[in-house]
């Protein structure tokens, strides 16, 4: 069994375990255990993505915690907010463009779900959340933001032709980076931005997959 090392970011409600390997592969819980419980429950989830990006992901990856953050309102929101120390390491070219491919995957992921699911999701126990095409918007709009912190600007749209050019660009900036700082003084470091960019495809990719069951 191949172990993977994870930080854990500390809420005051909610911990967040999240892999410093593959971009995308965090999961939350009420408690340290319950977090790291739900990160393993979730790999088989998380494989294809990697898959799909050319990486091997282990078979049975066992979560090895390497390091503990303060977490914020963020994390109790259920977003994973903070970046890890490991998370300031330069990065090579070979890594950087394992980055952009990880987060491009995990667009193709949520493209690839919404396509086979129905326009109207499941409702909530209240009666909420998101349908179909409203979840995808979300996770484009959210983009538009997430793309100044790594020194992207563009315009938000709504336009398919302008995600994707935004989305062209967040690559770009991605398999640019090479130094583990951010970009401008209240940016991301890149590492991080991949994370938090991949996670939040991937989470509504699998919100998705679970509200299209009946």
């Amino acid at each position: 069994m191949a172990t993977t090392p994870v930080y854990l970011e500390l809420g005051s409600k909610k911990v967040f375990a999240c892999s410093l390997d593959w971009p995308g592969w965090c999961r939350s819980g009420r408690s340290e255990d319950d977090a790291l419980e739900a990160l393993a429950a979730y790999a088989a989830r998380y494989a294809p993505v990697a898959a799909a990006a050319g990486a091997r992901f282990p078979k049975a990856p066992a979560p090895e915690v390497v390091d503990r953050v303060p977490g914020s309102a963020s994390t109790d929101f259920g977003v994973p907010g903070s970046a890890a120390p490991a998370d300031t390491r330069p990065l090579t070219a070979a890594q950087a463009g394992r980055l952009a491919a990880i987060v491009e995957a995990s667009w193709a992921a949520l493209a690839e779900v919404a396509a086979g699911a129905p326009a109207s999701l499941r409702k909530g126990p209240r009666g909420g959340g998101r349908d179909r095409d409203a979840v995808v918007e979300h996770v484009a709009t959210a983009e538009f933001a997430y793309a100044r912190k790594l020194g992207v600007r563009h315009k938000e749209s709504k336009d398919p032709d302008a995600v994707a050019a935004l989305r062209a660009d967040l690559l770009a900036a991605l398999r640019a980076a090479r130094r583990g700082e951010p970009a401008h003084e209240k940016g991301w470091l890149p590492r991080y931005a991949a994370r938090r960019i991949a996670w939040h495809a991937i989470d509504h990719a699998w919100e998705i997959e679970d509200r299209s069951e009946p």
